[in-house]
């Protein structure tokens, strides 16, 4: 290749990497570090991060940085994040489920660091190393059920926006979710309870992915909801949650969801009714 044809080749693809960017609106990029080894880490990392015009990661195989670009709007850093672990590589905020991590490919399975980030409250100085391990891998164990819950937040927070491509996207993230959680790790309550509301879990995640039409999201989420809440009184969680009831929604039948604020944001009627509705119970 003559320098012509190199310089040519190079502004193609800073160009096409501008473009890219210069597709995602209200964009936010940040640099964060993300573990993996090679050139195949890079595609599964990059496929697993971008969503069209909402977000592009370029992750460099040398330093273990990635450039994170989205649209503040629609998305944020640790959404991506989530995804990215869950297709196995961790990052210092997220660490991809060992069975995830364990599938990849030889040449990719780095060496993995453990991380107290993913634990709330600080670790005591004068505890040994060995004892934070297990504090670590104790709060994966006890709250693998969290991270299921936070992505129904998202997707609802996604509706109240009444943006359908996002809910679809988002609707994938909680299917990932729910295909990770290890049964044998959950107390004997979730356990019961998970076994019934698994099988329509799945189901309904993948009817709002298969779909951008708000309308129709909104009538499986009436659904989805409620095997969350029956999921979510028996699983013990580090803060409130509220469920909550818009008594207009399904020709006045009204219709609940799950929220981690008391002030309403009724993610069937979005703008048009943002606050219809009330807190009727609150989970502690």
């Amino acid at each position: 290749m003559n320098i012509v044809s190199k310089i040519s080749a190079a502004t193609l693809l800073l160009f096409s990497s501008s473009s890219c960017n210069a597709q995602i609106k209200n964009a936010k990029t940040e640099i964060v570090k993300i573990y993996g080894n090679c050139e195949m880490c890079e595609k599964t990392i990059e496929t697993a991060g971008n969503v069209k015009k909402v977000a592009n990661v370029e992750w460099n195989k040398d330093s273990k940085m990635a450039t994170i670009t989205y649209d503040s709007i629609k998305t944020n850093q640790d959404e991506i994040l989530k995804r990215i672990a869950l297709a196995g590589y961790d990052s210092d905020k997220f660490l991809a489920p060992d069975d995830v991590y364990s599938k990849l490919a030889g040449c990719c399975q780095y060496e993995r660091v453990k991380k107290t980030a993913i634990v709330s409250t600080a670790v005591i100085e004068d505890h040994s190393m060995h004892n934070q391990e297990n504090v670590v891998e104790t709060k994966q164990e006890v709250n693998q059920l969290k991270t299921i819950f936070e992505s129904y937040f998202a997707l609802k927070d996604a509706l109240v926006k009444s943006d359908g491509k996002l809910v679809s996207t988002l609707a994938k993230d909680v299917l990932a979710n729910i295909n990770s959680v290890k049964m044998e790790k959950l107390s004997s309550e979730e356990h019961t309870v998970w076994m019934k509301v698994m099988s329509s879990l799945k189901s309904n995640t993948e009817k709002i992915a298969a779909t951008t039409i708000i309308e129709k999201q909104r009538v499986v989420f009436m659904d989805l909801s409620a095997n969350f809440y029956a999921l979510l009184k028996v699983s013990k969680q580090d803060y409130s949650i509220y469920y909550q009831n818009c008594p207009m929604y399904n020709d006045g039948k009204g219709a609940n969801w799950l929220s981690k604020e008391n002030a309403v944001k009724n993610p069937y009627y979005g703008s048009q009714m943002l606050t219809c509705g009330k807190t009727v119970e609150t989970i502690k």
